[in-house]
C-alpha cells in the first residue's frame, strides 16, 4: 500500500525555483500553441488594434509551401455590408494565389461569385465579385486555397469591401498582419 500522507518539505530556494519554472511554462504556454497560425499578440504594428482582423493559416505558414489562409472578417467590422472585397497586398509579397481556388463563407456556406476572382499583380490586389450581398453585422470568412507562401516576413493584407447598400461605396474593413515563419 502507498502512503500519500508523507509531506514534501521544500527550502525558500526551491519554492523560489518551483515558481519560477511554472510561471514560465504557463507564459510560454500560449505563444507555443498561436505561433505561426494566427495573429496572436500584435505590439507596434502601426495599425489600430481595433482594425487588425483575425486570420489562420491551416498548414502552418512555412516559406515557400503551400498553404490555405483563412481570413476572418468580425461582424462589427462590417457595418454596411458587402457586394464585393478588394484585399490589397504589399510590394514586397512573393506568394502565389489560386484564384479559382478563393472562397468567401458565411456561417460555413459558400457565396457564389458573379465573376471570376481578379488577381492584378502589377497593382497588387485582388477583387472578389459577389454574387449575392453580405447583409450587415455578419461575421465572414475569406479563404485562399493552395496559396504558395512568400519568403519569410509579415505582410499586411488590406481588406476593402463595397457597401452592400444603394450608394455602393468602398469602406476600409481592416488588416491582416500575416506572418510567414521560418
Amino acid at each position: 500500500m502507498i502512503n500519500f500522507q508523507k509531506k514534501i518539505k521544500l527550502s525558500p530556494q526551491g519554492l523560489l525555483t518551483l515558481l519560477a519554472v511554472s510561471g514560465c511554462l504557463i507564459a510560454a504556454a500560449p505563444t507555443l500553441t498561436l505561433a505561426g497560425s494566427n495573429s496572436g499578440l500584435t505590439i507596434f504594428s502601426g495599425v489600430e488594434r481595433k482594425d487588425i482582423l483575425d486570420y489562420y493559416l491551416q498548414f502552418g505558414g512555412a516559406p515557400y509551401q503551400r498553404d490555405r489562409y483563412k481570413l476572418y472578417i468580425s461582424p462589427k467590422q462590417l457595418t454596411q455590408g458587402a457586394s464585393k472585397f478588394f484585399i490589397s497586398y504589399p510590394a514586397n509579397f512573393d506568394g502565389q494565389f489560386k484564384t479559382d481556388q478563393i472562397e468567401v463563407r458565411v456561417k460555413d456556406r459558400v457565396i457564389p461569385l458573379k465573376n471570376p476572382v481578379i488577381w492584378d499583380k502589377e497593382s497588387r490586389f485582388l477583387e472578389i465579385d459577389l454574387a449575392e450581398p453580405i447583409d450587415p453585422k455578419t461575421k465572414v470568412e475569406i479563404v485562399f486555397s493552395n496559396v504558395t507562401n512568400p519568403n519569410f516576413g509579415t505582410y499586411y493584407f488590406v481588406a476593402d469591401a463595397m457597401a452592400s447598400g444603394d450608394i455602393p461605396v468602398r469602406m476600409y474593413i481592416g488588416t491582416w498582419i500575416i506572418s510567414i515563419n521560418r
